[in-house]
């Protein structure tokens, strides 16, 4: 592929985070029709059937999203477009996130392409938008005060 293509495809990532944040079922587009993608605490989903029941599933807990997509670091080698960056948003319950104390927003998407389709996208961020589960931090907190105790 051409230093082209690979601007096309970091322009199709980044579209991707627009069309999520918007909650548009035509995300699913964007997507070859055998797909895969995985999520952490979720597992995988495999075709576009599945990942659009995927994001509508994410929808439910999250009243609103927002990708800081000019923000982005994007980095492409070959068929994959790498893409580093932050989120905010709130969740139907009403908590805002990332609270800046235990989470940062901070997410990282491994896209693999197929043409100008997504093939396969991994995501990794922590999905407790809402900060609740704190006993497996826990630890990180008591080394954060004792950093700041130096």
């Amino acid at each position: 592929m051409t230093a082209n293509a690979d601007a096309r495809r970091e322009e199709i990532a980044k579209r991707y985070f627009r069309l999520a944040d918007a909650g548009d079922p035509a995300i699913v587009d964007l997507f070859t029709d055998d797909a895969q993608m995985f999520y952490p605490k979720f597992g995988y989903a495999r075709g576009k059937a599945q990942i659009g029941a995927f994001a509508g599933g994410l929808g439910r807990g999250v009243a609103s999203l927002r990708h800081d997509v000019d923000g982005f670091t994007v980095i492409s080698a070959g068929d994959h477009v790498v893409v580093e960056g932050t989120e905010r948003g709130t969740t139907t319950t009403g908590v805002e996130f990332p609270d800046d104390k235990s989470s940062f927003g901070l997410f990282c998407n491994v896209f693999e392409f197929e043409g100008l389709l997504i093939k396969r996208v991994h995501v990794y961020v922590d999905p407790d938008f809402a900060n609740t589960h704190t006993q497996g931090v826990e630890w990180g907190q008591s080394v954060q005060a004792d950093v700041a105790a130096l």
